[in-house]
């Protein structure tokens, strides 16, 4: 991220639409070139293997930001910086890339049964899209305003923690849904545009009305300063599964880490001849 924090990118219109919806849409200023690298990098590495196995299986590449210039600078976009620093009124970290060649198909759920901090609620997602994004190539969906239910954890669910409970979770938030009559939303993003939502926000991944559509994309997981961190779906009220985040940030790119690599490789040959 270059340059200060600016805390005032967005009107008092937008911030009273996040407060109230849980997400917001806004274009970060992402130019093509920056994109079309970043998919290039993910198409490399989704046919990269190793030891004739899949380095990345599925439909997700995690934490891609650290092989990609791209990536990373679309982690470290300064508009989505300015736009959480004013929703959220603490500095964002960034601590995790998540990269779909294709829609995800995700059940609803909260990122807060995946992340939290405490104090709570200092934990945010920004999803950007790399192409055009519709109904054919699988949007998103968004339950607008629940991001104001109670942040459920898997007491709540009446279940043990750990994932092998996860699919319990899926069915109590889609219980929750239909319940509360909320209508969903679909986000349908032009190239470059991101969408910000708040971590206790329900939402999922639709099914594509066209098979074999690619659904570039991007998320991006940031936490906020002045917070600990941890993972509720592992954790009980006695026993807090702390997590220690590695934060991304632009203190060395890509490209200056093999340089610097290949200047200490350098100076070892020096020294053995």
């Amino acid at each position: 991220m270059n340059g200060q924090l600016k805390h005032d990118s967005l009107t008092a219109e937008q911030v009273e639409s996040f407060n109230q919806n849980g997400f917001l849409i806004i274009d970060i200023g992402l130019d093509d070139a920056t994109i079309d690298s970043a998919i290039s990098d993910m198409e490399i590495a989704i046919e990269e293997e190793r030891d004739g196995r899949a380095l990345w299986p599925g439909i997700r590449i995690q934490d891609g930001w650290k092989h990609s210039d791209a990536i990373k600078n679309i982690a470290l976009n300064a508009s989505a910086f300015d736009a959480l620093a004013q929703l959220f009124a603490r500095t964002p970290l960034a601590f995790q890339t998540l990269n779909f060649p294709v829609g995800t198909q995700q059940k609803a759920h909260s990122d807060t049964i995946h992340f939290n901090s405490m104090p709570s609620g200092f934990m945010a997602g920004v999803w950007v899209a790399l192409e055009d994004v519709s109904l054919d190539n699988g949007a998103l969906v968004y339950y607008p305003g629940s991001h104001k239910w109670p942040e459920y954890n898997m007491q709540d669910v009446g279940m043990g923690i750990g994932y092998d409970n996860y699919k319990h979770y899926e069915s109590f938030i889609e219980a929750r849904i239909a319940e509360s009559n909320i209508s969903p939303f679909y986000a349908e993003l032009k190239k470059g545009q991101a969408l910000i939502w708040h971590a206790n926000l329900v939402h999922g991944g639709s099914k594509p009305r066209m098979a074999n559509k690619t659904r570039f994309s991007q998320v991006t997981h940031y936490y906020f300063k002045g917070c600990k961190y941890y993972t509720p779906m592992n954790s009980t009220p006695d026993n807090i599964a702390w997590r220690q985040p590695t934060w991304i940030d632009e203190k060395e790119t890509l490209s200056d880490k093999l340089v610097r690599m290949a200047k200490q490789q350098a100076k070892k040959l020096v020294k053995r001849f």
